[in-house]
């Protein structure tokens, strides 16, 4: 900005310098006064170019952009959400007091009992916590073919593996793949208590 401002002003000044010279030039000998032509050539140009620094100095300095401050979010460890997952089953399902109970002294009928409304309400949560669907289409028996390029962690090959894709076989089981995590936050929470313990008074 500043160059540019110089720049402006000696052109000015040189512009008003040659009216000088031309218009008094014509009306006055100025071969005869040194002094004269000296002021009527150089002083526009002194003049301007002094204007200028005064502009320059008085303009106004354009604060420094202050930089964005990153907003970060905070995750949760790894750890942290498998526990959320396990006090939703449990707080759902009741899952974690069916692994930890010694069902040994139970029959078979009162365990599958219990199992199935177990089953119900933990297949319940996991669809609202984390939904999953199926890594490949179709029924478990069916003949699929694994194409070239594909993610060995989703598809895992078994059996008498040899040669190169495509390979062609007998879908053993169609994988699962998380669609979205919606686990609700537990803030303020011991993330390990999975199930807090619960005292009746009176």
């Amino acid at each position: 900005m500043s160059m540019k401002t110089y720049g402006v002003a000696l052109v000015l000044g040189l512009m008003l310098a040659t009216a000088n010279h031309l218009v008094f030039a014509r009306a006055f000998d100025l071969t005869t006064c040194g002094a004269c032509l000296a002021l009527l050539v150089a002083g526009p140009v002194v003049l301007a170019l002094l204007v200028a620094v005064a502009v320059v100095a008085t303009a106004p300095v354009a604060p420094a952009p202050t930089p964005a401050l990153a907003v970060t979010t905070p995750i949760d460890p790894p750890e942290d959400v498998a526990l959320r997952l396990l006090s939703t089953l449990q707080e759902e399902g009741r899952l974690v007091d069916f692994f930890t109970e010694d069902i040994a002294g139970y029959s078979d009928e009162q365990i599958g009992a219990a199992t199935r409304g177990i089953h119900a309400s933990c297949r319940k949560a996991l669809r609202a916590a984390m939904p999953v669907e199926p890594i490949m289409s179709g029924e478990e028996g069916a003949t699929v073919t694994v194409p070239p390029g594909f993610d060995p962690s989703a598809i895992r090959l078994v059996g008498d593996v040899t040669g190169a894709p495509p390979f062609t076989g007998v879908l053993r089981h169609a994988g699962w793949r998380v669609v979205t995590v919606n686990l609700p936050k537990r803030s303020g929470q011991d993330p390990r208590v999975i199930a807090p313990a619960e005292v009746e008074i009176g």
